[in-house]
C-alpha cells in the first residue's frame, strides 16, 4: 500500500486528526500519520503496549487493522481491541494496565462522511500539543518519501479480555448503587447509533435502574445525522421522555461515548454548564472533590460560583481537553469540565468520559429523589442563573479574516453592551458585564465556533446572533 501524495498537510485539532472519508482521511495517509505515531513512539524509548481500537464508523476495523500491522511492523507491540467501542473504555484501559497509550479511530461527533484518529498517552489523554506536532512531522517524511512501510500482520492478535467488562466493574465501585436501587428513577438514553450503547446502560441497568435506550444498534450512518447531542438531535429522548411518568432522567452521548447531554423531564435541555455544576456540587457535597476544578475558557461562570461555595479553586485552561487532563494529573485539580459536554473526576477518568458522568448524575438524581428541574432550580437559587449556548458558521475565507481582524483590534462594543475587556489567547473572548461572548475557530470541523453566557435565553440569543453579525460585517 503506497502513500497518498497530496499538498495538503496533516493537523492534529484539538482531539487528534480527522478529515472526510476518500478526501483528506484515506489509507494511504492514516498510514502515514500511524507510522509518525509508531517513529514519535520509539523516539520516546516506549516498551510497553499500544491499544488499537475504533468506533462504529465506516472502515473503522480495516484502519485498526493497518494501524496494528504498521506499529508491529516498526517494533511497537500493539494490542487490537475486539470489536467497536467507546473513547472513555480504551482510555481506562490505557491507565489500568499501565499501557504506552492508544490509537482510536473515531471522529467522535462529526458527521458520517468523517474518520479520524485520536492518540492518547500513558496517562489516558490526549497528547499534547509538542508531541501531536512531532507526530505530524514524522507523517509528512512518511508522506514525502512515497512508499509504504513493509507492514504486516503477522502475530498481532485480537485483545484476548475485555475492555468493557473491566470498565464497568471499576466504574460501579465508584457509584452509590444502593442510591440507585431505591430512587426508582427510569432513564432514556440516546447512544446516538455509537459507542455508549452496551456501557452507559448496562452500567445503570445494573444498578437496578430502568434504562431505554434509543438508538442503540450500529449504524455507520448514525440515521442521517452527525453523532452530536445537540438539542436538534434530541427530539426522539424529549418524546420519550415525555411519554413516562415519575422520577426520570435523559442522558445522550456523541459517537465514541466522550461527551455527554442531559435532558430533563419535560424534554429541555441542560446547557453543558449547569450539567458540569450539578456534577460539580454533587461530588464536593458527598466529599470525592477536594482540590479544584479546572475548567475550558468557554466555560460559563456558573461552576465556578458552586466552586468558590465549596472552597475549591478554579484553573481556567485554553480549549481542548488535553489541557484539563495536564491539570488533573499535576494534582491542582480533580474535576475538569468543558463547554463542550467533557466531563471527568481524576480517580476514575483523566479524560472526557461521558458515561461515567451520565451515571453520576443519575446518582445525584436518585441520592436527592427530586425531578432533575427541581435540582436546576435549586442550584440556580443559589448560586444564580446562567444562560450558555454555542453556536457556529462556516469557516469561510471572509469569516475567517473578519475572525483575524477582530482578534487583532477586538470591539468596544456589543450592541449596547460596553466590552469590559478581551482575551485574544484562545481565539476571542469578549468580557462583558453579565457574562461573555467567545469566537474561535473551531480545531475538528470546518465552522467558527461561538459561545456564550447571558442571564437569560433571550439575551444570550441576541448575543450569539450579535457575534455572527459581527463575522459576517467584516
Amino acid at each position: 500500500m503506497g502513500f497518498d501524495r497530496t499538498e495538503r498537510p496533516i493537523r492534529f485539532g484539538t482531539s487528534g486528526w480527522r478529515g472526510v472519508l476518500a478526501d483528506d482521511f484515506t489509507f494511504g495517509r492514516a498510514h502515514a500519520v500511524v507510522l509518525g505515531a509508531a517513529r514519535w513512539l520509539r523516539e520516546s524509548a516506549v516498551s510497553r503496549p499500544v491499544f488499537v481500537a475504533h468506533d462504529r464508523r465506516f472502515l473503522g476495523e480495516r484502519f485498526a487493522r493497518l494501524a496494528a500491522a504498521v506499529l508491529h511492523a516498526e517494533g511497537i507491540r500493539p494490542i487490537l481491541v475486539r470489536g467497536a467501542v467507546a473513547t472513555p473504555v480504551v482510555s481506562h484501559g490505557v491507565v489500568r494496565t499501565r499501557a504506552a497509550g492508544a490509537l482510536i479511530f473515531t471522529a467522535s461527533h462529526n458527521p458520517a462522511d468523517y474518520q479520524g484518529l485520536k492518540v492518547l498517552g500513558a496517562a489516558g489523554g490526549s497528547l499534547m500539543d509538542g508531541a501531536t506536532r512531532r507526530i505530524e512531522e514524522l507523517a509528512a517524511q512518511a508522506l514525502n518519501e512515497g512508499r509504504a512501510a513493509n507492514a504486516s500482520l503477522g502475530p498481532v492478535k485480537p485483545w484476548a479480555g475485555d475492555l468493557v467488562e473491566s470498565y464497568l466493574a471499576d466504574l460501579l465501585q465508584e457509584i452509590d448503587r444502593s442510591a440507585l436501587r431505591r430512587a426508582g428513577l427510569a432513564v432514556v438514553y440516546d447512544a446516538l447509533h455509537g459507542t455508549g450503547a452496551g456501557v452507559l446502560d448496562a452500567a445503570l441497568r445494573r444498578c437496578g435502574v430502568g434504562v431505554l435506550t434509543l438508538h442503540g444498534d450500529p449504524d455507520p450512518t448514525f440515521g442521517g445525522f452527525a453523532p452530536d447531542p445537540a438539542p436538534e438531535r434530541l427530539r426522539a429522548l424529549a418524546r420519550a421522555l415525555r411519554t413516562r411518568t415519575g422520577l426520570r432522567l435523559g442522558l445522550a452521548t456523541d459517537g465514541d461515548a466522550d461527551r455527554l447531554a442531559v435532558m430533563d423531564s419535560a424534554g429541555g435541555c441542560l446547557s453543558e454548564t449547569v450539567t458540569l455544576a450539578l456534577l460539580l456540587d454533587h461530588l464536593a457535597r458527598t466529599g470525592r472533590a477536594r482540590r479544584g476544578v479546572a475548567l475550558s475558557v468557554a466555560t460559563g461562570s456558573l461552576v465556578e460560583r458552586v466552586a468558590s461555595h465549596h472552597g475549591l479553586s478554579v484553573k481556567r485552561l485554553p480549549i481542548g481537553f488535553k489541557y484539563l487532563t495536564e491539570a488533573l494529573l499535576d494534582g491542582s485539580a480533580d474535576v475538569a469540565g468543558e463547554e463542550s459536554g467533557g466531563f471527568a473526576w481524576e480517580p476514575f477518568a483523566r479524560d472526557k468520559d461521558g458515561i461515567f458522568a451520565g451515571c453520576l448524575l443519575a446518582e445525584r438524581i436518585a441520592t436527592m429523589r427530586r425531578p432533575l428541574h427541581v435540582c436546576v432550580r435549586e442550584l440556580e437559587r443559589q448560586f444564580g442563573a446562567s444562560e450558555c449556548g454555542r453556536i457556529s458558521v462556516p469557516a469561510t475565507e471572509a469569516a475567517c479574516q473578519a475572525l483575524a481582524s477582530l482578534t487583532e483590534a477586538p470591539p468596544r462594543r456589543l450592541g449596547r453592551a460596553a466590552v469590559l475587556g478581551a482575551d485574544t489567547s484562545c481565539g476571542l473572548r469578549i468580557e462583558l458585564a453579565d457574562g461573555f461572548l467567545m469566537l474561535r475557530a473551531s480545531g475538528t470541523e470546518p465552522v467558527i465556533r461561538l459561545y456564550g453566557e447571558a442571564p437569560n435565553a433571550r439575551r444570550l440569543a441576541l448575543r450569539l446572533a450579535a457575534g455572527a453579525r459581527l463575522l459576517a460585517a467584516r
